[in-house]
Parts: C-alpha cells; structure tokens; sequence
C-alpha cells in the first residue's frame, strides 16, 4: 500500500438527509490505526465558482451578502454553483454574468480549491476574467446584494486585514496577487 492510498475502510454508507443542493451521509468506519468510528461527509451536489473579474484599470467587484449560516455580512468575489457535469467555466461565466452584469471575453483558471475537506467533499473552481463588458445583472430572488467596484490592490488589502473572510475569495485574491508578484499573471 502507498502512502498515498486511502486508509480508510467502510464499513456501512447510511444516507441521513437530502435536499436539492447537499446530501448527508453517515458511514461506520475503520479508521487508520484499525479502531471503529463514524464519519459524516456532507456532499454537494454542485461545484464551488468563483471568478475574479479584473478591467483594464485594475479594478475588480465585489459581492456583499449577509450569509445566513453565518448569521454575519460577507464580501466575497462573485460565486455561485454550477451542477454538477456542467462546464464550469459557463456556470462561471453566468455567476459573473447574474451578480454583477459583467461578461469576459477573457478568462483562465486561477485555481482549485476544497473549502471544507475534513467534512464535505466540495470542490471549488475559480476562473480570472479579463476583458470585460458592463450589462445588466440578473439577481436571483433569494439574494440581496450590494456590488462595489473597487481596486484590486484594495480588495487584496481587504483580505489581509480579515475583511474578506470567505475562503474562497481569499484564497484566490491572495493567489493572483502571488501570481502577479511572481510575473505569472500580467493584468
């Protein structure tokens, strides 16, 4: 067996919940020094989209949102879900599309990310789009957002005072600022 090889054993696989977005499951397990348990895992029955749309002054929006899970306020990039099998970088596009009325002519992956990996088996993908055009946006009903213009450099400042907080918006504006430090990305 590899280091790399999964642990793990399951031993039964009982779903506990399910609704349109997750489902629940607990498993009994053997865990990797041979002792009986129990694992939960909330899996998501979409990908995680993010985007960072960046225009030719270096600006970039963001999405305010109270997050009712959180019981709190959020700045975050643009995001959303996309289903699962669907291409992402078109649920991308439309999350881009939906909140801030913004299209790309533009766009590469910045990165992939798994925001919860201990509990849930979300993954997410985050796109930077370049070459922009200002449309209309279309909110959904279940959401009331404000949208800010502002520049990257200020929002990148935002994560490293704490304000931006979701994981994966900081991850991404952190990345790309490593990444135009570095020359990997020219805006």
């Amino acid at each position: 067996m590899s280091k790399y090889d999964n642990p793990w054993k399951t031993v039964t696989h009982k779903p506990i919940y399910d609704n349109p977005w997750i489902s629940v499951h607990e498993d009994d397990v053997i865990n990797p020094s041979g002792g009986e348990g129990i694992y939960g895992v909330v899996h998501f029955k979409n990908l995680a989209i993010g985007v960072i749309p960046v225009d030719h002054e270096q600006h970039t929006w963001l999405v305010g949102q109270f997050r009712y899970a959180l019981n709190e306020y959020s700045w975050e990039i643009p995001m959303g879900g996309s289903p699962l099998g669907d291409d992402p970088m078109q649920g991308a596009a439309r999350e881009l599309r939906e909140e801030t009325g913004l299209t790309a002519s533009n766009w590469q992956t910045l990165m992939k990310v798994h925001p919860s990996n201990s509990v849930t088996d979300e993954v997410g993908i985050i796109y930077l789009a370049t070459e922009l055009e200002q449309g209309e946006t279309e909110h959904e009903d279940t959401e009331e957002l404000i949208i800010k213009r502002v520049p990257l450099h200020k929002a990148i400042d935002m994560t490293i005072k704490n304000e931006i907080t979701d994981c994966m918006s900081a991850a991404a504006l952190l990345r790309l600022h490593v990444g135009m430090q570095t020359g990997e990305y020219h805006l």
